[in-house]
Formats: structure tokens, C-alpha cells, sequence
């Protein structure tokens, strides 16, 4: 049982770093500042949740050892990346960091425009 165990969180160890080279292609080869951003931020994101959480269930199960520094890691990582990958990309576009030219559609383009009307009422 515990062979299968150590099989299991490899693979979550493996999987979060096969995220984490992905989301590294991802900043090299993506267009812009806001795909490069949403690659980071995703992908990086759950590799690294991936790994501590295997690395955290290894030593509670196999070894018997509770990290509890580990879980407060998981907990700042899963509450800050989203919000900092959230915020960068917001910063880019109220600094007019141009789209990318393929890009499908700009939704806070109408936003920006209501809200600079609703500004001057």
C-alpha cells in the first residue's frame, strides 16, 4: 500500500513540474504581456500547489511528519497568485500596454468608456 502511496505523490510532484516547464514555455513563447500573465498565472499556480501538496502528504503519510509550514505555503500561495496575476494584468491595461493584434475582443474597452461617462455626470 505505501508503494502505491509513493507512486501516487510522484506524480503529483512530477505533474506540478511538467506545469511549471509549461508555464516557463509559456512566458518564452506567448505574444503578449496579458497571455504571458495567464500562462503564469495558471499553470505556475497549480504546479506549485501540485508539488507542495504531494510533498505534504509524502511526509504526513509515508513519514509520519506534519509540516505545518507547508500548508501555510498551499494557503498564501492559492489566496495571492490569482489576485497578483489579476492585478499585473489590470496595471498593463490602464497603462495601454497595446493587445496583442489577433486578440478576439477587448472587454473593459466598454467598461472603461461607462465608466468615464458615469465620471462626468
Amino acid at each position: 500500500m505505501t508503494e502505491m502511496l509513493k507512486i501516487l505523490f510522484a506524480v503529483m510532484i512530477l505533474f506540478g513540474a511538467l506545469l511549471s516547464i509549461l508555464s516557463a514555455i509559456g512566458i518564452v513563447r506567448l505574444p503578449d504581456v496579458y497571455t504571458r500573465n495567464h500562462a503564469v498565472s495558471k499553470s505556475a499556480t497549480l504546479g506549485v500547489l501540485s508539488i507542495l501538496l504531494g510533498t505534504f502528504l509524502y511526509f504526513w503519510i509515508i513519514e509520519g511528519y506534519m509540516n505545518f509550514r507547508v500548508i501555510l505555503g498551499f494557503v498564501f500561495l492559492f489566496m495571492t497568485s490569482p489576485v497578483s496575476g489579476h492585478l499585473i494584468s489590470r496595471a498593463a491595461y490602464n497603462s495601454k500596454v497595446p493587445l496583442w493584434e489577433k486578440s478576439a475582443r477587448d472587454d473593459l474597452k466598454d467598461k472603461e468608456k461607462l465608466a468615464k461617462e458615469n465620471m462626468s455626470q
